[in-house]
Protein backbone atom coordinates (compact mmCIF):
# COMPACT_ATOMS: atom_id res chain seq x y z
CA UNK A 1 0.00 0.00 0.00
CA UNK A 2 3.21 2.24 0.76
CA UNK A 3 4.05 2.04 -3.15
CA UNK A 4 0.61 2.67 -4.33
CA UNK A 5 0.65 5.93 -2.35
CA UNK A 6 4.25 7.08 -3.76
CA UNK A 7 3.37 6.16 -7.55
CA UNK A 8 0.20 8.39 -6.92
CA UNK A 9 2.05 11.31 -5.63
CA UNK A 10 4.60 11.08 -8.23
CA UNK A 11 1.62 10.83 -11.23
CA UNK A 12 0.22 13.91 -9.54
CA UNK A 13 3.25 15.66 -10.35
CA UNK A 14 4.09 14.36 -13.51
CA UNK A 15 0.37 15.43 -14.87
CA UNK A 16 -0.63 18.49 -12.96
CA UNK A 17 0.11 20.88 -15.47
CA UNK A 18 -0.77 19.14 -18.73
CA UNK A 19 -4.40 17.27 -17.68
CA UNK A 20 -7.22 18.15 -16.82
CA UNK A 21 -8.37 17.41 -13.39
CA UNK A 22 -11.18 14.72 -14.71
CA UNK A 23 -8.80 13.46 -16.81
CA UNK A 24 -6.20 13.01 -13.93
CA UNK A 25 -8.99 11.77 -12.04
CA UNK A 26 -9.37 9.08 -14.34
CA UNK A 27 -6.19 7.85 -14.51
CA UNK A 28 -5.39 7.85 -10.77
CA UNK A 29 -8.03 5.65 -10.99
CA UNK A 30 -7.00 3.18 -12.84
CA UNK A 31 -3.51 2.88 -11.96
CA UNK A 32 -5.19 2.38 -8.48
CA UNK A 33 -7.09 -0.68 -9.41
CA UNK A 34 -4.23 -2.17 -11.23
CA UNK A 35 -2.19 -1.67 -7.96
CA UNK A 36 -4.76 -3.68 -5.93
CA UNK A 37 -4.93 -6.24 -8.71
CA UNK A 38 -1.20 -6.95 -8.63
CA UNK A 39 -1.34 -6.90 -4.55
CA UNK A 40 -4.41 -9.35 -4.21
CA UNK A 41 -2.94 -11.61 -6.81
CA UNK A 42 0.32 -11.37 -5.63
CA UNK A 43 -0.81 -12.54 -1.69
CA UNK A 44 -2.63 -15.21 -3.47
CA UNK A 45 0.19 -17.13 -5.09
CA UNK A 46 2.07 -16.61 -2.16
CA UNK A 47 -0.61 -18.34 -0.42
CA UNK A 48 -0.91 -21.43 -3.01
CA UNK A 49 3.00 -21.79 -3.00
CA UNK A 50 2.71 -22.47 0.93
CA UNK A 51 -0.13 -24.76 0.99
CA UNK A 52 1.59 -26.51 -1.50
CA UNK A 53 5.00 -26.87 0.64
CA UNK A 54 2.61 -27.72 3.79
CA UNK A 55 1.31 -30.49 1.95
CA UNK A 56 4.67 -32.04 0.82
CA UNK A 57 6.38 -30.99 3.94
CA UNK A 58 4.29 -31.61 6.98
CA UNK A 59 6.98 -30.75 9.47
CA UNK A 60 6.95 -27.10 8.08
CA UNK A 61 3.33 -26.83 9.34
CA UNK A 62 2.84 -23.94 12.31
CA UNK A 63 -0.11 -26.09 12.98
CA UNK A 64 1.47 -29.69 13.29
CA UNK A 65 4.90 -27.65 15.37
CA UNK A 66 1.88 -26.07 17.46
CA UNK A 67 -0.11 -29.55 18.39
CA UNK A 68 3.43 -31.20 18.84
CA UNK A 69 4.59 -28.57 21.57
CA UNK A 70 1.26 -29.05 22.82
CA UNK A 71 1.41 -32.83 23.03
CA UNK A 72 4.86 -32.67 24.77
CA UNK A 73 3.54 -30.44 26.98
CA UNK A 74 0.69 -32.42 27.79
CA UNK A 75 2.92 -35.61 28.53
CA UNK A 76 5.36 -33.34 30.60
CA UNK A 77 2.27 -32.43 32.82
CA UNK A 78 1.52 -35.91 33.17
CA UNK A 79 4.93 -36.69 34.08
CA UNK A 80 4.58 -34.02 36.92
CA UNK A 81 1.29 -35.20 37.90
CA UNK A 82 1.88 -38.93 37.98
CA UNK A 83 4.83 -40.76 40.48
CA UNK A 84 4.16 -44.30 39.12
CA UNK A 85 5.99 -46.67 37.49
CA UNK A 86 7.66 -47.23 33.99
CA UNK A 87 6.71 -50.44 32.05
CA UNK A 88 9.86 -52.31 31.20
CA UNK A 89 7.51 -53.27 27.75
CA UNK A 90 6.46 -50.53 26.04
CA UNK A 91 8.39 -47.17 28.55
CA UNK A 92 5.01 -46.07 29.09
CA UNK A 93 5.89 -43.77 32.47
CA UNK A 94 3.57 -43.02 35.05
CA UNK A 95 1.44 -46.04 35.64
CA UNK A 96 -0.13 -46.06 38.78
CA UNK A 97 -2.13 -49.27 38.43
CA UNK A 98 -1.11 -52.94 38.23
CA UNK A 99 -1.09 -52.67 34.37
CA UNK A 100 0.55 -50.58 32.00
CA UNK A 101 -2.05 -47.97 30.46
CA UNK A 102 -0.81 -47.92 27.53
CA UNK A 103 0.23 -51.80 26.41
CA UNK A 104 -1.53 -53.40 29.74
CA UNK A 105 1.75 -55.41 31.06
CA UNK A 106 1.49 -56.10 34.43
CA UNK A 107 3.15 -53.90 36.87
CA UNK A 108 6.88 -56.07 37.83
CA UNK A 109 7.13 -57.04 41.48
CA UNK A 110 10.46 -55.75 43.59
CA UNK A 111 12.36 -58.90 43.78
CA UNK A 112 13.68 -57.26 47.28
CA UNK A 113 10.18 -57.78 48.92
CA UNK A 114 9.48 -60.69 51.51
CA UNK A 115 6.61 -61.93 53.45
CA UNK A 116 6.19 -63.75 56.56
CA UNK A 117 4.33 -67.65 56.56
CA UNK A 118 2.05 -68.02 59.18
CA UNK A 119 4.16 -70.54 60.69
CA UNK A 120 6.21 -67.38 61.54
CA UNK A 121 9.31 -67.93 59.45
CA UNK A 122 10.04 -64.39 58.32
CA UNK A 123 12.02 -62.44 54.83
CA UNK A 124 10.49 -65.38 52.50
CA UNK A 125 11.11 -64.13 48.99
CA UNK A 126 9.50 -66.77 46.83
CA UNK A 127 6.55 -68.70 46.00
CA UNK A 128 6.65 -71.24 49.00
CA UNK A 129 7.99 -70.49 52.66
CA UNK A 130 11.19 -71.68 53.14
CA UNK A 131 10.78 -73.35 56.69
CA UNK A 132 7.25 -74.89 56.53
CA UNK A 133 7.55 -75.35 52.22
CA UNK A 134 3.95 -73.30 52.26
CA UNK A 135 2.91 -71.21 49.28
CA UNK A 136 2.59 -67.57 49.76
CA UNK A 137 -1.17 -66.36 50.16
CA UNK A 138 -2.12 -64.57 47.23
CA UNK A 139 -4.36 -61.00 47.68
CA UNK A 140 -7.88 -61.24 46.01
CA UNK A 141 -7.13 -59.87 42.15
CA UNK A 142 -3.62 -60.29 41.93
CA UNK A 143 -2.13 -63.41 41.05
CA UNK A 144 1.37 -62.98 41.42
CA UNK A 145 0.88 -60.86 44.82
CA UNK A 146 4.18 -61.23 47.00
CA UNK A 147 4.78 -58.02 49.06
CA UNK A 148 0.95 -57.94 50.58
CA UNK A 149 -0.19 -61.10 51.39
CA UNK A 150 -3.43 -61.54 52.43
CA UNK A 151 -4.51 -63.25 55.56
CA UNK A 152 -2.47 -65.96 56.92
CA UNK A 153 -4.34 -69.33 56.27
CA UNK A 154 -5.26 -70.96 59.52
CA UNK A 155 -2.78 -73.21 61.76
CA UNK A 156 -5.25 -76.06 61.28
CA UNK A 157 -5.21 -76.10 57.67
CA UNK A 158 -1.12 -75.79 58.01
CA UNK A 159 -0.85 -78.79 59.94
CA UNK A 160 -2.72 -80.99 57.64
CA UNK A 161 1.08 -80.12 55.52
CA UNK A 162 2.97 -82.79 57.79
CA UNK A 163 -0.52 -85.15 58.05
CA UNK A 164 1.77 -88.73 57.48
CA UNK A 165 -1.22 -91.26 57.03
CA UNK A 166 -1.10 -93.06 53.68
CA UNK A 167 -4.35 -95.02 52.89
CA UNK A 168 -3.98 -98.55 51.65
CA UNK A 169 -4.12 -99.07 48.75
CA UNK A 170 -6.76 -101.74 48.24
CA UNK A 171 -10.12 -101.37 49.47
CA UNK A 172 -11.49 -103.76 50.91
CA UNK A 173 -14.85 -102.46 52.09
CA UNK A 174 -16.29 -98.74 51.66
CA UNK A 175 -19.43 -97.47 52.87
CA UNK A 176 -20.41 -93.69 51.31
CA UNK A 177 -24.55 -94.44 52.77
CA UNK A 178 -25.30 -93.60 48.95
CA UNK A 179 -28.83 -94.42 48.08
CA UNK A 180 -29.72 -95.42 51.59
CA UNK A 181 -33.31 -94.68 53.23
CA UNK A 182 -33.90 -91.91 55.98
CA UNK A 183 -34.80 -94.25 59.02
CA UNK A 184 -33.60 -97.96 57.52
CA UNK A 185 -31.15 -99.86 58.86
CA UNK A 186 -27.58 -99.16 56.79
CA UNK A 187 -27.45 -101.84 54.21
CA UNK A 188 -23.52 -102.67 53.95
CA UNK A 189 -23.62 -103.24 57.95
CA UNK A 190 -24.97 -106.50 60.31
CA UNK A 191 -25.86 -105.52 64.05
CA UNK A 192 -24.16 -107.03 67.12
CA UNK A 193 -26.51 -105.52 69.47
CA UNK A 194 -28.40 -102.05 70.32
CA UNK A 195 -30.21 -99.66 67.55
CA UNK A 196 -29.12 -98.50 64.37
CA UNK A 197 -30.59 -96.38 62.00
CA UNK A 198 -29.63 -94.34 58.80
CA UNK A 199 -30.20 -90.13 59.66
CA UNK A 200 -29.59 -87.42 58.09
CA UNK A 201 -26.89 -84.18 59.12
CA UNK A 202 -26.28 -81.29 56.80
CA UNK A 203 -27.62 -82.59 54.11
CA UNK A 204 -26.24 -86.07 53.74
CA UNK A 205 -26.60 -89.62 54.97
CA UNK A 206 -25.10 -90.76 58.53
CA UNK A 207 -25.07 -93.72 60.69
CA UNK A 208 -26.70 -92.88 63.95
CA UNK A 209 -25.70 -95.56 66.32
CA UNK A 210 -28.35 -94.64 68.77
CA UNK A 211 -28.49 -94.89 72.86
CA UNK A 212 -28.75 -97.56 75.07
CA UNK A 213 -25.57 -100.02 73.75
CA UNK A 214 -24.68 -101.76 70.76
CA UNK A 215 -23.00 -102.35 67.70
CA UNK A 216 -22.72 -102.83 63.66
CA UNK A 217 -19.79 -104.61 62.16
CA UNK A 218 -19.21 -104.54 58.23
CA UNK A 219 -20.82 -107.08 55.92
CA UNK A 220 -18.33 -108.93 54.32
CA UNK A 221 -17.67 -112.97 52.51
CA UNK A 222 -15.93 -113.91 55.16
CA UNK A 223 -17.37 -112.11 58.30
CA UNK A 224 -14.74 -113.88 60.41
CA UNK A 225 -11.14 -113.03 59.48
CA UNK A 226 -10.84 -110.24 56.51
CA UNK A 227 -8.29 -108.08 58.09
CA UNK A 228 -5.02 -108.34 56.40
CA UNK A 229 -1.63 -108.18 58.34
CA UNK A 230 -1.45 -104.28 57.08
CA UNK A 231 -4.61 -102.47 57.05
CA UNK A 232 -6.20 -98.92 57.16
CA UNK A 233 -9.51 -97.90 58.52
CA UNK A 234 -10.89 -94.46 58.49
CA UNK A 235 -13.99 -92.92 59.50
CA UNK A 236 -16.20 -89.31 60.08
CA UNK A 237 -17.08 -89.13 63.48
CA UNK A 238 -19.62 -86.21 65.08
CA UNK A 239 -18.32 -84.69 68.17
CA UNK A 240 -21.69 -82.85 69.80
CA UNK A 241 -21.57 -79.96 72.40
CA UNK A 242 -21.03 -80.61 75.99
CA UNK A 243 -23.22 -83.21 77.78
CA UNK A 244 -25.38 -83.98 74.03
CA UNK A 245 -23.13 -86.58 72.46
CA UNK A 246 -22.27 -90.40 73.40
CA UNK A 247 -19.01 -92.17 72.87
CA UNK A 248 -17.28 -94.25 70.04
CA UNK A 249 -15.52 -98.03 69.81
CA UNK A 250 -13.23 -98.83 66.95
CA UNK A 251 -12.63 -102.61 68.07
CA UNK A 252 -10.37 -105.16 66.59
CA UNK A 253 -11.20 -108.46 67.15
CA UNK A 254 -9.63 -111.60 66.91
CA UNK A 255 -12.09 -114.62 67.32
CA UNK A 256 -14.39 -113.46 69.93
CA UNK A 257 -12.04 -111.92 72.11
CA UNK A 258 -11.37 -107.73 71.52
CA UNK A 259 -7.69 -107.23 71.16
CA UNK A 260 -7.55 -103.50 70.12
CA UNK A 261 -9.63 -100.84 71.37
CA UNK A 262 -9.92 -97.57 70.22
CA UNK A 263 -12.66 -95.71 72.18
CA UNK A 264 -13.89 -92.18 72.71
CA UNK A 265 -15.04 -91.34 75.92
CA UNK A 266 -15.99 -88.41 78.52
CA UNK A 267 -16.92 -85.60 75.83
CA UNK A 268 -19.99 -85.48 77.71
CA UNK A 269 -18.83 -85.30 81.41
CA UNK A 270 -14.98 -84.56 81.30
CA UNK A 271 -14.94 -80.58 80.93
CA UNK A 272 -16.16 -80.56 77.29
CA UNK A 273 -13.14 -82.44 76.80
CA UNK A 274 -12.79 -86.15 74.53
CA UNK A 275 -10.43 -88.74 76.13
CA UNK A 276 -9.57 -91.43 74.16
CA UNK A 277 -8.43 -94.56 75.47
CA UNK A 278 -6.12 -97.20 73.55
CA UNK A 279 -5.90 -100.79 74.54
CA UNK A 280 -3.77 -103.44 72.09
CA UNK A 281 -2.77 -106.05 74.11
CA UNK A 282 -0.68 -105.02 77.01
CA UNK A 283 -0.42 -101.08 76.44
CA UNK A 284 -2.89 -98.68 77.45
CA UNK A 285 -2.57 -95.41 76.43
CA UNK A 286 -4.75 -92.28 77.13
CA UNK A 287 -5.05 -88.76 75.41
CA UNK A 288 -6.89 -85.89 75.19
CA UNK A 289 -6.72 -84.56 71.35
CA UNK A 290 -8.18 -81.23 70.29
CA UNK A 291 -11.20 -81.95 68.04
CA UNK A 292 -13.72 -80.14 66.92
CA UNK A 293 -17.38 -79.42 67.05
CA UNK A 294 -18.82 -81.40 64.43
CA UNK A 295 -17.45 -83.87 62.34
CA UNK A 296 -14.09 -85.21 62.66
CA UNK A 297 -11.61 -87.71 60.96
CA UNK A 298 -10.12 -90.84 62.82
CA UNK A 299 -7.56 -92.25 60.77
CA UNK A 300 -6.09 -96.24 61.82
CA UNK A 301 -3.01 -97.31 60.48
CA UNK A 302 -2.12 -101.30 61.37
CA UNK A 303 1.50 -102.79 59.64
CA UNK A 304 1.58 -105.86 61.08
CA UNK A 305 2.58 -105.06 64.45
CA UNK A 306 2.42 -101.48 65.06
CA UNK A 307 -0.67 -99.67 65.35
CA UNK A 308 -1.08 -95.55 64.76
CA UNK A 309 -4.16 -93.65 65.56
CA UNK A 310 -4.75 -90.17 64.09
CA UNK A 311 -7.15 -87.56 65.21
CA UNK A 312 -7.56 -84.94 62.24
CA UNK A 313 -4.02 -83.76 61.69
CA UNK A 314 -2.95 -85.41 64.30
CA UNK A 315 -1.21 -88.52 65.58
CA UNK A 316 -2.33 -89.34 69.12
CA UNK A 317 -0.59 -92.96 69.50
CA UNK A 318 2.31 -94.84 67.95
CA UNK A 319 2.34 -98.14 69.59
CA UNK A 320 4.73 -100.92 68.47
CA UNK A 321 4.31 -105.08 69.23
CA UNK A 322 0.19 -105.22 69.17
CA UNK A 323 -1.70 -108.33 68.49
CA UNK A 324 -3.33 -108.69 65.05
CA UNK A 325 -7.39 -108.82 64.78
CA UNK A 326 -8.43 -110.02 61.89
CA UNK A 327 -12.42 -108.65 62.46
CA UNK A 328 -13.53 -104.85 62.72
CA UNK A 329 -16.55 -103.07 64.52
CA UNK A 330 -18.33 -100.20 65.61
CA UNK A 331 -19.50 -99.66 69.24
CA UNK A 332 -21.45 -97.46 70.88
CA UNK A 333 -21.50 -96.76 74.22
CA UNK A 334 -24.33 -97.40 76.94
CA UNK A 335 -24.28 -93.73 78.36
CA UNK A 336 -26.47 -90.34 76.94
CA UNK A 337 -29.46 -93.03 76.09
CA UNK A 338 -31.40 -90.33 74.41
CA UNK A 339 -28.21 -89.50 72.54
CA UNK A 340 -27.06 -90.81 68.84
CA UNK A 341 -23.77 -91.24 68.14
CA UNK A 342 -23.11 -90.50 64.32
CA UNK A 343 -20.84 -91.93 61.96
CA UNK A 344 -20.33 -91.69 58.27
CA UNK A 345 -17.23 -92.03 55.30
CA UNK A 346 -16.30 -95.91 56.50
CA UNK A 347 -13.58 -97.69 54.46
CA UNK A 348 -11.05 -100.58 55.13
CA UNK A 349 -8.19 -100.99 52.35
CA UNK A 350 -5.32 -103.60 52.48
CA UNK A 351 -1.80 -101.92 53.75
CA UNK A 352 0.25 -99.61 51.31
CA UNK A 353 2.80 -100.78 49.59
CA UNK A 354 6.01 -98.57 48.48
CA UNK A 355 5.16 -96.24 45.82
CA UNK A 356 8.46 -96.74 43.91
CA UNK A 357 8.07 -100.73 44.06
CA UNK A 358 4.83 -100.82 42.42
CA UNK A 359 5.86 -98.78 39.65
CA UNK A 360 8.58 -100.24 38.91
CA UNK A 361 6.88 -103.25 38.63
CA UNK A 362 3.51 -102.28 36.97
CA UNK A 363 4.62 -98.92 35.36
CA UNK A 364 2.02 -96.85 37.89
CA UNK A 365 0.15 -97.15 41.06
CA UNK A 366 -3.28 -96.74 41.83
CA UNK A 367 -4.29 -94.40 44.72
CA UNK A 368 -7.50 -94.17 46.73
CA UNK A 369 -5.84 -92.03 49.26
CA UNK A 370 -6.60 -89.04 47.38
CA UNK A 371 -10.20 -88.22 48.59
CA UNK A 372 -12.73 -85.08 47.13
CA UNK A 373 -15.71 -83.91 48.62
CA UNK A 374 -18.73 -85.71 46.89
CA UNK A 375 -20.01 -84.66 43.33
CA UNK A 376 -16.80 -82.59 43.19
CA UNK A 377 -13.10 -81.33 42.79
CA UNK A 378 -12.30 -80.16 45.65
CA UNK A 379 -9.34 -82.31 47.48
CA UNK A 380 -10.00 -83.39 51.50
CA UNK A 381 -7.25 -82.21 53.71
CA UNK A 382 -7.03 -86.26 54.72
CA UNK A 383 -5.47 -86.59 51.42
CA UNK A 384 -2.40 -85.04 52.61
CA UNK A 385 -0.53 -88.12 53.54
CA UNK A 386 -0.85 -89.48 50.30
CA UNK A 387 -0.22 -86.63 48.47
CA UNK A 388 3.36 -85.64 50.82
CA UNK A 389 4.25 -89.35 49.85
CA UNK A 390 3.97 -88.56 46.05
CA UNK A 391 6.25 -85.69 45.99
CA UNK A 392 8.60 -87.51 48.22
CA UNK A 393 8.92 -90.16 45.36
CA UNK A 394 8.89 -87.22 42.64
CA UNK A 395 11.66 -85.10 44.75
CA UNK A 396 13.88 -88.88 45.11
CA UNK A 397 13.28 -89.69 41.44
CA UNK A 398 13.37 -86.09 39.49
CA UNK A 399 13.53 -87.75 36.01
CA UNK A 400 10.39 -89.32 36.76
CA UNK A 401 7.08 -87.92 34.79
CA UNK A 402 3.45 -88.91 35.23
CA UNK A 403 0.56 -88.65 33.72
CA UNK A 404 -2.38 -88.43 36.69
CA UNK A 405 -5.65 -90.35 35.33
CA UNK A 406 -8.76 -89.91 37.33
CA UNK A 407 -11.28 -92.58 37.27
CA UNK A 408 -15.12 -92.81 38.36
CA UNK A 409 -17.24 -95.86 39.21
CA UNK A 410 -20.72 -96.12 36.60
CA UNK A 411 -23.10 -94.48 39.05
CA UNK A 412 -24.66 -91.53 37.55
CA UNK A 413 -24.70 -89.65 34.16
CA UNK A 414 -21.30 -90.72 32.23
CA UNK A 415 -20.71 -87.48 30.41
CA UNK A 416 -20.57 -85.80 34.33
CA UNK A 417 -18.37 -88.16 35.37
CA UNK A 418 -16.27 -87.24 32.54
CA UNK A 419 -15.97 -84.40 33.57
CA UNK A 420 -15.63 -84.80 37.26
CA UNK A 421 -12.81 -87.06 36.37
CA UNK A 422 -10.70 -84.12 34.31
CA UNK A 423 -11.33 -81.37 37.32
CA UNK A 424 -10.21 -84.06 40.16
CA UNK A 425 -7.46 -85.16 37.83
CA UNK A 426 -6.27 -81.18 37.22
CA UNK A 427 -6.63 -80.32 40.91
CA UNK A 428 -4.47 -83.05 41.71
CA UNK A 429 -2.06 -81.60 39.19
CA UNK A 430 -2.44 -78.07 40.43
CA UNK A 431 -1.59 -79.70 44.09
CA UNK A 432 2.02 -81.16 43.32
CA UNK A 433 2.42 -77.94 41.28
CA UNK A 434 1.68 -75.75 44.12
CA UNK A 435 3.92 -77.91 46.81
CA UNK A 436 6.97 -77.60 43.60
CA UNK A 437 6.80 -80.69 41.56
CA UNK A 438 7.44 -78.56 38.37
CA UNK A 439 4.72 -78.52 35.92
CA UNK A 440 6.24 -80.24 32.83
CA UNK A 441 7.07 -83.38 34.50
CA UNK A 442 3.15 -84.41 35.21
CA UNK A 443 -0.16 -84.04 32.81
CA UNK A 444 -3.33 -84.33 33.75
CA UNK A 445 -6.39 -86.48 32.00
CA UNK A 446 -9.97 -87.91 33.15
CA UNK A 447 -11.20 -91.52 32.02
CA UNK A 448 -14.63 -90.59 33.85
CA UNK A 449 -16.38 -94.37 34.17
CA UNK A 450 -14.27 -95.97 30.94
CA UNK A 451 -11.74 -97.98 32.46
CA UNK A 452 -13.46 -99.95 35.34
CA UNK A 453 -11.16 -102.52 36.89
CA UNK A 454 -14.02 -104.17 39.12
CA UNK A 455 -17.79 -105.06 39.15
CA UNK A 456 -19.54 -102.05 38.88
CA UNK A 457 -22.69 -103.48 39.90
CA UNK A 458 -21.60 -104.23 43.40
CA UNK A 459 -20.20 -102.12 46.35
CA UNK A 460 -16.83 -103.25 46.86
CA UNK A 461 -16.37 -103.29 42.80
CA UNK A 462 -17.07 -99.94 42.24
CA UNK A 463 -15.38 -98.44 45.51
CA UNK A 464 -11.88 -100.01 43.55
CA UNK A 465 -13.56 -98.06 40.33
CA UNK A 466 -13.08 -94.86 42.31
CA UNK A 467 -9.18 -93.99 41.96
CA UNK A 468 -6.59 -92.30 40.54
CA UNK A 469 -3.93 -93.97 38.56
CA UNK A 470 0.27 -92.50 38.21
CA UNK A 471 1.10 -94.04 35.05
CA UNK A 472 4.98 -93.38 34.13
CA UNK A 473 5.80 -91.57 31.07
Amino acid sequence: MKNVRILLILLFCVCATSLSAQSFLDRVARSAKRSAENAVESNVNRKVDKAVDDAFNPSNSPSNEEAEKTSKKKNTDKEDTNSGWTCSSCGTTGNTGKFCMECGAKQPVASNDTWTCSCGATGNKGKFCMECGAKQPVADGDDNAQSTPAAAPQKAEMSWNKFDFVAGDEVIFEDNLAGEQLGEFPSMWDLTAGNVEIAQMDGGNVIALLGGGGGIFPLMKNTDNYLPESYTIEADFYVAEKGKGGWYGFHMKDGKSTVIRIEFWGWSSNDGKLSVSIAAGDKRIEENPPVNLGWNRISISFNKRALKVYINADRIANVPNCPQGKTFFLYRGGDSPKVPSYVKNVRIAKGAVPLYDRMMSDGKFITYGITFDVGKSTIKPESMGEINRIVQLLNENPTLKFSVEGHTDATGNAASNQTLSEARSKAIVDKLVEMGIAADRLTSMGKGQNNPIADNSTDEGRAKNRRVEFVKQ
